[in-house]
């Protein structure tokens, strides 16, 4: 069973006892119109990605860019061959002007509060790259913005987009693999500076106040993400950290590599993320009381089950249309087709996933074992 439910309804996000109705298609933009969306920010490296998948998509159009950066701006209008017109120096005059249905928010992570409640003052629904933030005092701000406003904030992360995570948490629904008991996730590649990133991406990357740490920030927020999801929005008791710098010359003020246990009251989950890899990946491994689930990459896994002497080898099926990409995640949600509840993507879950990571961050400052606790109602 996948918690992305479908609903023609009013969209509820992650704020106990509030109900928001999020801006959906109307006269303006009918359902079957493509849904209106600016970019706010290139600093990050994703928004290439994101240009290039745009056309692409007949569901939705880009109608502006806001980027203080006018070099940068200008890279990137001759790189995908843009119309000059459509780029702003100033998020809010652009949102005045063009009354865009979504903001895709492509900056540096500590900005994203601020991108989100400018959005937000004008009834604009919101979608970051991970992670949502770099505080937890931003991240309640965020919810906070998100319920005065009545606008959804979503979280893209490339891993929602692999069906094989998607099968694995079906296997764990459907009983094959028992329940929990530890789950451990690697992700991360050989470093940002090692794979050649942009200069502006690098910049904000390896600065802790704008990224947050640095791999453990960057990477540990995928595995988070999953497990929350799997445990359906549990906050775990204890969170447990060590993070290592093992390249100094490149990465003197973040850590390159970095180790959490984050502690359930039956389950373990083991995040690994490193910027240390010898190879980029991005894979889970799923252990119940009665098999095992391994995920291999987008679309493959391997499974042992009860009773079976060897593993096997399966292929995840596709996802459903409205969830091969953020971009088609998105115009659901703007249309009311799928309600982003307990999601990889949905608020709720990553206000869960931001108290892990600042959790981790703070065991390895103190030394200390960190424990949580549920997040109070606002």
């Amino acid at each position: 069973m996948n918690l992305r439910l479908s609903a023609a309804m009013l969209l509820v996000l992650a704020i106990p006892g509030i109900v928001l109705a999020p801006k959906t298609a109307s006269a303006q933009n009918p359902s079957n119109a493509p849904v209106r969306v600016v970019i706010v920010g290139l600093e990050h490296g994703h928004a290439g990605g994101l240009l290039s998948s745009i056309p692409d998509q007949k569901n939705v159009e880009l109608v502006g860019i806001s980027e203080a950066n006018t070099a940068l701006a200008e890279r990137y209008a001759r790189q995908f061959h843009l119309d000059k017109k459509i780029f702003f120096t100033d998020t809010d005059q652009m949102l005045t002007q063009l009354h865009p249905d979504a903001v895709l928010v492509y900056t540096a992570i500590s900005d994203h509060r601020k991108v989100i409640e400018i959005a937000a003052r004008h009834g604009i629904m919101s979608m970051v790259e991970k992670p949502l933030a770099t505080t937890m005092a931003d991240a309640i701000a965020i919810r906070r913005v998100s319920e005065q406003h009545h606008v959804p904030v979503l979280v893209n992360y490339e891993t929602t987009w692999y069906p094989s995570n998607t099968e694995a948490y079906r296997q764990v629904e459907a009983g094959k693999l028992g329940a929990i008991r530890r789950v451990v996730v690697h992700d991360g590649h050989e470093g940002p500076k090692e794979i050649h990133v942009g200069p502006e991406f690098l910049k904000w990357l390896t600065d802790p106040a704008k990224n947050g740490a640095g791999a453990m920030f960057d990477f540990g927020c995928y595995g988070a993400d999953l497990m929350t999801w799997m445990m359906h929005g549990e906050t775990p008791i204890s969170v447990t950290a060590v993070a290592l710098t093992d390249k100094p010359d490149i990465y003197p003020k973040v850590d390159d590599d970095a180790t959490i246990i984050v502690r359930y009251p039956k389950a373990q989950l083991v995040l690994q993320p490193s910027w240390n890899w010898p190879f980029a990946r991005k894979d889970m491994e799923v252990y119940g009381a009665t098999g095992y689930a391994i995920t291999v990459a987008a679309d493959d896994l391997r499974v042992r089950y009860a009773g079976e002497k060897a593993e096997s080898s399966i292929k995840a099926p596709p996802l459903t249309e409205n969830e091969q990409s953020s971009l088609d995640y998105l115009v659901a949600v703007f249309r009311g087709q799928i309600h982003p509840q307990g999601d990889l993507n949905s608020l709720d879950t990553n206000m869960v996933v931001m108290q892990i990571l600042t959790a981790a961050r703070e065991s390895v400052k103190s030394g200390r074992t960190i424990e949580l606790k549920p997040l109070p109602k606002q």
